[in-house]
């Protein structure tokens, strides 16, 4: 895909809609701890707010976003920033959607003052901690056994990127 042809912006209130489609479309238990969304509700609200999403759109449709946040509202951890969600439209996976993301909300932290990104992901989700590897990403600490997902105990990694030098 030429890189042209995707634009990373970040989301306004009027993307709920279409962002709320993609969410429910992407859920899996592979990647997701909290239920199926469902399909009346949308994406923002008092917690999510669309200044936290950064969106790729491909010829005109939202075919995926990364959410990040500061991890606490705690002023000596500031100069943190939390990758809290990441989804691509599972017709264009593969094609580097999901790396442009991530890099790009690791810059808009880096530009906001933030020093480290980390994330949390699934033990199981093989293919989400490689992409976090092949971004930088590595692993600080592992809950094992933190959640209960259909009957299976999964870990949830603790993964993290410095942003400087």
């Amino acid at each position: 895909m030429p890189a042209d042809d995707l634009i990373i912006r970040p989301a306004r209130a009027e993307d709920d809609r279409e962002l709320a489609v993609l969410n429910r479309a992407t859920w899996s238990t592979l990647s997701d701890v909290s239920p199926r969304p469902p399909v009346e509700d949308g994406v923002f609200d008092e917690r999510h707010a669309p200044e936290q999403f950064l969106l790729a759109v491909l010829d005109g449709r939202i075919v995926g976003y990364v959410r990040q946040i500061p991890p606490t509202p705690l002023a000596c951890n500031r100069h943190v920033r939390q990758i809290q969600g990441l989804a691509v439209d599972g017709t264009v996976r593969g094609r580097g959607i999901g790396r442009r993301l991530v890099e790009a909300a690791c810059a808009a932290a880096r530009a906001g003052g933030a020093r480290k990104m980390t994330l949390r992901v699934l033990g199981w989700n093989a293919p989400a901690r490689r992409l976090y590897e092949s971004c930088g990403f590595v692993v600080e600490g592992t809950l094992a056994e933190e959640f209960l997902i259909d009957g299976r105990y999964a870990d949830d990694v603790l993964m993290a990127r410095r942003l400087v030098d």
